[in-house]
Formats: C-alpha cells, sequence, structure tokens
C-alpha cells in the first residue's frame, strides 16, 4: 500500500466532512484490496455510534454485499463486515429502520451463508462467533427479521451450531436466537419433531430475562401434549422453571406458573413438580395482586391437592395468608378452600387445618363484599359434616340466620344454601328452626 493510501486511510472518518469520507469508504470498498477494504471497515464500525444515522443507513447495503465477498478466502472482511453491522444495529435498538434495512439486504442469508460454509469446513471458530452474534442482533432488534429467518431454515441453522459447539461465551446467542424464533409456531413444532426440546429447556435456564421468558412460554404452548411433557420433563424442566420463577419479574412468574401448570396436568408429574418446591412460588401468586396470577395459583392448587400430602400443605398455607394477608388475598384463599372442599381426602384437611374458625373470624367484621366473596366457600363447605361441626362450635349459624335479611342477594342465597345443609342434619336442625320459616330459606 503505497503512502497515498496510507495517508488517506489515517484520515478516514476522523473529518468531520462525514460524506466526503464515507465516498473514500466506498470508494476503499469497490477498488481497494482486502487489506484496504478491512482497515476501512474497521474504522467504520469504530465510529459506528458517532457517524449520523444517514451515513450508517447508505452503509448497511455496502457491508451486506461485503458478506458475499469470495476474493477474501480469510474470511476477514466478511467478520468485519457482520461486525459492523452488529454495532449498528445495537445502536439503532428495538425495531429500527437499520435492521429493517438489514433485513431487505439480504444480511440474514449472508450469515447464514456463511455458518453453513464454517460448519462444513471447520473455519476459524473466532468468525463463527461473530457472524453469530450479528444474527443476534438482528433477532433481538428487529423481530420481523424473525419470520424471514425461520423461512431461510435459521432454525436448523442454531441447532446444528448448538449441537456442534463446545459451551462457550458465545452459546448464550445461539440459545436467544432459538428462544426467539420460538415465537413462531412452525418453529416450535420444529423443534418437537427434531428431538431438540432440550435446547429449548436450556435457553429457558440462560441468557436474559426476556429471552427466557420467550423459552418458558414456549415450553407452556408446547407442553399441551403427553409426549412432548415427557421430553420437556427429561430435560430437567421442572427445576429449570422453578429457578427462573425465582429469578424472574412478575411476567416470568406468570409463565412460569402457568407452563408448570400445564406440566402438572399429567398426574405423574405432580409429585416431581412439589417436590422442586413450586408450592410456597404458587402461594407468592394467590398473595399477590395480578388477578391472573391468582387466577393460575388456583388452579395449579387444585390439581396439586390431587395428592393428600399436597393438599396438607397447601391448606396450611391458605390458612396463613387467611390470617397475614391483605383482603383480596384472603378471597383468593377462601375460593381456594371452596374448590379443595370437592376432594373427598380434603375434608379432614380443611377441618385439621383450623381454616373454619378463620373463615368465621373474618366474615364477623368483614366489609359487605368480604361476606359475599367468603359466604360462597361458606356454604360449600357446609355440605361436609365433620365442617359443618366446626362451623358450628365457631358460631357461624347465627350469622348466616341474620344474613337471611341481608340486602345482598348473593349473601342471602349463600346463607340460605348452607342453611338448608345444617337443616338437614339431626345434629344441629334444632339451632336452625328460627331459620326456617323465613322467606329466603323456603324459596330455596
Amino acid at each position: 500500500m503505497g503512502p497515498s493510501e496510507t495517508e488517506s486511510e489515517n484520515r478516514g472518518f476522523q473529518n468531520p466532512d462525514w460524506e466526503t469520507e464515507f465516498n473514500r469508504f466506498e470508494q476503499a470498498i469497490s477498488s481497494g484490496p482486502a487489506p484496504f477494504r478491512l482497515r476501512f471497515v474497521i474504522k467504520l464500525s469504530d465510529l459506528a455510534n458517532r457517524l449520523p444515522e444517514r451515513i450508517l443507513s447508505r452503509g448497511i447495503p455496502i457491508l451486506a454485499g461485503l458478506l458475499r465477498v469470495s476474493d477474501d478466502p480469510s474470511h476477514s472482511v466478511q467478520a468485519a463486515a457482520a461486525h459492523c453491522l452488529k454495532r449498528i444495529a445495537c445502536r439503532g435498538g428495538e425495531e429500527s429502520a437499520f435492521v429493517v434495512a438489514m433485513g431487505r439486504c439480504g444480511v440474514v442469508a449472508g450469515l447464514l451463508g456463511l455458518l453453513l460454509d464454517a460448519n462444513s469446513n471447520g473455519n476459524n471458530n473466532m468468525f463463527r462467533k461473530i457472524w453469530v452474534k450479528c444474527l443476534w442482533s438482528l433477532v433481538t432488534f428487529g423481530s420481523s427479521i424473525r419470520i424471514g429467518l425461520a423461512r431461510l431454515g435459521g432454525l436448523e441453522v442454531v441447532i446444528r451450531e448448538l449441537n456442534t459447539w463446545e459451551d462457550d461465551g458465545s452459546r448464550w446467542c445461539l440459545l436467544e436466537i432459538l428462544s426467539a424464533l420460538t415465537t413462531i409456531r412452525e418453529s416450535r413444532r420444529l423443534l418437537m419433531h427434531t428431538g431438540s426440546l432440550k435446547l429449548l429447556v436450556e435457553a429457558a435456564k440462560v441468557g436474559n430475562l426476556a429471552s427466557r421468558e420467550r423459552a418458558c412460554h414456549a415450553i407452556g404452548l408446547i407442553g399441551v401434549t403427553r409426549r412432548a411433557r415427557r421430553m420437556l420433563v427429561e430435560a430437567g424442566v421442572i427445576s429449570v422453571l422453578v429457578d427462573l420463577f425465582r429469578d424472574g419479574d412478575e411476567k416470568a412468574k406468570l409463565l412460569v406458573g402457568n407452563a408448570l401448570g400445564i406440566i402438572s396436568g399429567q398426574t405423574e408429574y405432580i409429585r416431581p413438580v412439589t417436590e422442586a418446591g413450586s408450592i410456597p412460588l404458587y402461594v407468592e401468586l394467590l398473595s399477590g395482586r395480578d388477578p391472573m396470577g391468582k387466577d393460575i395459583a388456583e388452579d395449579m392448587f387444585c390439581i396439586l391437592a390431587v395428592a393428600e400430602g399436597n393438599a396438607v400443605v397447601i391448606a396450611e398455607q391458605l390458612v396463613r395468608i387467611l390470617r397475614e394477608g391483605d383482603e383480596e388475598a384472603k378471597f383468593a384463599a377462601s375460593d381456594v378452600l371452596w374448590d379443595l372442599a370437592g376432594y373427598r381426602h380434603s375434608v379432614s384437611v380443611i377441618r385439621d387445618s383450623g381454616a373454619i374458625p378463620l373463615l368465621v373470624e373474618l366474615v364477623r367484621d368483614g366489609s359487605v363484599e368480604f361476606r359475599e366473596r367468603i359466604s360462597g366457600a361458606i356454604s360449600q363447605l357446609s355440605y361436609n359434616e365433620n365442617d359443618r361441626e366446626a362451623f358450628c362450635d365457631s358460631g357461624m349459624i347465627p350469622i348466616l340466620i341474620e344474613w337471611l335479611g341481608d340486602e345482598s342477594e348473593e349473601l342471602r342465597d349463600n346463607a340460605a344454601e348452607a342453611l338448608i345443609n345444617f337443616s338437614q342434619d339431626q345434629k344441629h336442625c334444632g339451632r336452625v328452626r328460627d331459620a326456617i320459616g323465613h322467606p329466603v330459606f323456603k324459596s330455596m
């Protein structure tokens, strides 16, 4: 390289006249030898955070073209171009015009071609990492890129790379690309059909939280079939999901709660889900402020309570919530008790937990809304003889009779339903004699 070329390179992009310097860049790329092109691309990459956006936008098609050059057997220019594209994509951020332009210029196809060539020819792993990180930046900052990547066979390439690379600092990039592709239904099917669900489980374990949440969501969608659940459990999904619940934000907790519920839908997995420490996690959801989290926890407790040992632990936690929780948490706990009342083995569990005296204590001084919400659980529990005994001992019958005259129709109906159950019990029929003539009672 002559003195004039060296002088031009040293001045390159240092002058604030960006148009002039970009013209030099274009000329170097179009007619310069590979080493000269390499230096100009590296300089552009170094200045990616300083250059005006219009200059970067004009550079994208040129850099995309460099990914397809064939006169550089060392692939150094291609690697430098990929690194520069990654820096530009990261500068643009979420859904930027930069990433959209890269998609239109064929950057995705170029990167996939380089990865396929590297995989078959055993090219430098350092360059493979650069291409993977460039692809990661496109997928991370451009959701529209994911569809094009999937159509070009991107998931197959990612799976192949993950199966051939040892654990290193770049593996997380591949896993985050994989989790991004699972937002597409066809990609989830491909993971299932290729037996690659273990990679999805790994993606839920490592990487940034948004990526782990995507993987968790995909696990919930894929796990609806028995075969998929078996494959996921064999890949260690239960402990991974429990860890994500502990590490994650509110969104992660909801996604994990739903996914574990789907896994537990197969009764043989209830025990390992419980042994992984899931019950306290669902107590947290039930005690939280998100209505969806409460619904997920209620459904999950109904699943887990199929096992009597779980029902005991759940009832103990519900009693704690009734004692210490806020009003909404107490509502949710009473709803779960209502659900558990339908389980034969839960009859003694609820009675022994001490929940019934607490319910009576709460409705004595609670608001109308509070009484309405809990009255449903009381009416349901009153169908059981032992629970009726506990209610009677706690002074519930006079309260039920009083509710017959309440303005709330729901409260009146639930009270009448419970009193009917007491009236049909020889032990307690005498205590509800005053209620028998009440119009609400007669209408039931």
